[in-house]
């Protein structure tokens, strides 16, 4: 019988806790450095964060990760599922780690203030102009990767194995992963042991390190559906078949497979973002439109959920009497994000050595999606996703006691705390990979 989730959890916290005394700090020779190289990347930053691009697009801001790494003396190779790259430093026998990070930034208008605040604005893949930030702090992740990527070239007699750095495109699609591989990530390059990521979050100071394990980010798939009735006039509706209707009916009816057919204990979001029919009040028009995003953890839910929408639109449609059964098209996202917990219960603690055990935290699963997840898919990887929290700890209280939101990743208005995050990114990295890779 396996151990409830409950009492995995508190032997995890036990062994933690156990293991903070004996967590292996980061070599002082390593903060020094850190400190030294801060400036470089406090500048990559600033630069990235002025000058965003959208996903599949970000040919300038893989350049500059590019053009730094291969001056640290890796091996690199640019193109890999369209603007992704992958640097190589192979130092030894040992392991093979992958450290990724993200390139892309959102179509969102920046509304931070900031002195290097983004005014760009460019042209989507439907052509339409729309203005660029990294709203999601991407540009964070890349400053640590490259702060990790340089201490870890710079200290290659401390460790031994293959260190793989990729820059993925278009995370904000969940689809960036997904090109990588099937442009041979994992073939053409060496599969790793081990992959690692970090992603800032909204909700803990800054600096603070924080894991899951098991599940911890959701699934994600996106569901059109297009609602067929008869059009007509608005004065006599018993003359047509009104799709607008049946796509009401169809709102409410799909949120009862979350609160009347699904476990309470494997969480659910249906997410109805987008309906769209008619053209003025006295029509009846021939057709809706639907988008939803639905979320899960298990597969096999996942896989249940979906087919219920579809069942659910075609009985909606039955009843109405329309003339013909709805089209319900699915768009797969990404699976969700495993973190093994006993590979969990060892990067926690290389993480306390790093930063102290007061800034490591257990955090609660997430409904939010990361193609990440796709990594830890392929056999043999096992694949870890840590978040930071980037928001400062007197600001952050001050608004919990006034019981007002601050704004968080994907608003215009999400501006990290920068330094204090990045640094304790940087060393939480590099503790994690000098522990996944022996000593020299």
């Amino acid at each position: 019988m396996k151990p409830s989730r409950i009492f995995r959890n508190s032997l995890l916290l036990a062994g933690l806790a156990a293991a903070a005394a004996h967590a292996a700090p980061l070599p002082a020779p390593f903060a020094a450095q850190l400190n030294a190289n801060y400036p470089a990347i406090e500048t990559l930053y600033q630069d990235l964060h002025s000058h965003p691009e959208l996903g599949f697009d970000e040919h300038q801001t893989a350049a500059k990760l590019v053009e730094r790494a291969r001056a640290l003396g890796y091996d690199v190779t640019t193109g890999i599922g369209g603007t992704g790259f992958v640097a190589i430093l192979r130092n030894g026998p040992g392991p093979t780690v992958m450290l990724r990070t993200e390139l892309d930034a959102l179509p969102v208008q920046e509304k931070t203030g900031l002195p290097f605040a983004s005014k760009v604005t460019t042209k989507n893949a439907a052509g339409e102009t729309v203005p660029v930030a990294h709203a999601c702090g991407h540009d964070l992740h890349m400053s640590a990767w490259y702060g990790t990527a340089k201490l870890m070239a710079d200290n290659r007699k401390a460790w031994s194995g293959t260190l793989m750095l990729i820059g993925q495109p278009s995370e904000e699609t969940v689809h960036g992963a997904e090109a990588m591989l099937k442009d041979g990530l994992f073939t053409r390059f060496p599969k790793p042991d081990y992959a690692l990521s970090f992603h800032d979050d909204a909700t803990m100071p800054s600096g603070t390190i924080l894991y899951h394990a098991g599940p911890f980010r959701a699934s994600s798939d996106v569901v059109n559906i297009t609602v067929f009735g008869q059009g007509g006039h608005g004065a006599v509706p018993h003359e047509a078949r009104d799709p607008i209707v049946i796509a009401a009916r169809l709102v409410m009816a799909i949120q009862t497979l979350v609160s009347r057919e699904n476990n309470p204990l494997d969480p659910v979001v249906i997410t109805i973002g987008s309906i769209h029919g008619g053209t003025q009040a006295n029509i009846i028009p021939d057709q809706v439109k639907l988008s939803l995003s639905v979320r899960t953890f298990k597969p096999e839910v996942r896989k249940r959920v979906l087919a219920s929408i579809a069942r659910e639109a075609r009985g909606e449609a039955l009843a109405a009497g329309a003339p013909k059964e709805p089209l319900v098209q699915v768009e797969p996202g990404t699976d969700s994000v495993y973190n093994d917990p006993a590979l969990i219960e060892r990067m926690a603690k290389a993480a306390q050595g790093a930063v102290g055990p007061e800034w490591v935290k257990e955090m609660p699963a997430k409904m939010t999606s990361e193609d990440f997840s796709q990594y830890g898919q392929q056999p043999g990887v096992k694949a870890i996703l840590l978040h930071v929290g980037a928001v400062d700890a007197g600001r952050l209280d001050a608004a919990r006691k006034a019981g007002q939101p601050l704004p968080g990743t994907h608003s215009p208005q999400w501006a990290p705390d920068f330094k204090p995050t990045v640094t304790n990114a940087i060393k939480a990295e590099t503790a994690i990979l000098l522990d996944l890779m022996p000593k020299k």
